[in-house]
């Protein structure tokens, strides 16, 4: 079974290397739709496979964290990165170019390891991202599915160091250092910083 949780931000780029020019040339910007497929193999003890409310904690956070920001592959030249980040609080670095596609990749990527860090308390099954939507448009939209992340050729320059947000994005999360903790537990899985309590007023389910 899977659920579908949606989000948004506004966001400006350049995607370079594309065919169109002003794309590929202009400072643009975009009002993105992203969606979150989430598959389980059983439920948990509310008949859910996930609780939306859970979404709202680390992956909200981590996908406001493109809002109102301008993004930038790190390899623009010197002389725009640093206009950038010395004229916009709010910008976000990545190691590969900003295109729908992967920003679809990058966030397949991440939300699947804010997942492998979660601890879960209500009795959840396996919980796996299966796929991640990025609409740049009404018109189309870009769908990384799981089986992406095994694939090298579409993973080749994403890795856990893949995004930088700028320190005004992150000191507006609820816990800012929570990149930092994933990166830690993605290099020394141990304790999962990410934890979801039991909740009130649980009802015995007879087997």
């Amino acid at each position: 079974m899977v659920i579908r949780r949606s989000f948004g931000f506004c966001a400006s780029h350049i995607v370079r290397n594309c065919t169109s020019k002003r794309c590929s040339s202009s400072i643009h910007g975009h009002n993105y739709k992203v969606e979150i497929f989430v598959q389980a193999n059983s439920l948990d003890s509310a008949g859910m496979i996930l609780d939306f409310g859970i979404f709202k904690n680390q992956i909200a956070d981590f996908i406001d964290g493109f809002d109102h920001s301008h993004h930038f592959w790190d390899a623009e030249q010197s002389d725009f990165i640093d206009f950038i980040t010395q004229n916009s609080a709010r910008y976000v670095k990545l190691s590969v170019n900003p295109s729908a596609e992967n920003y679809a990749l990058l966030l397949l990527f991440y939300i699947d390891k804010i997942l492998e860090a979660m601890e879960f308390g209500n009795s959840e099954g396996d919980i796996l991202v299966s796929s991640v939507r990025v609409h740049e448009t009404d018109h189309g939209y870009a769908e990384a599915f799981r089986e992406d992340l095994s694939n090298p050729k579409m993973m080749k320059h994403i890795h856990i160091n893949s995004i930088y947000f700028s320190e005004p994005i992150m000191a507006e999360w609820k816990n800012p250092i929570m990149l930092e903790e994933l990166k830690n537990y993605y290099v020394s899985p141990h304790s999962k910083p990410f934890k979801n309590i039991t909740p009130p007023h649980q009802i015995k389910i007879q087997c």
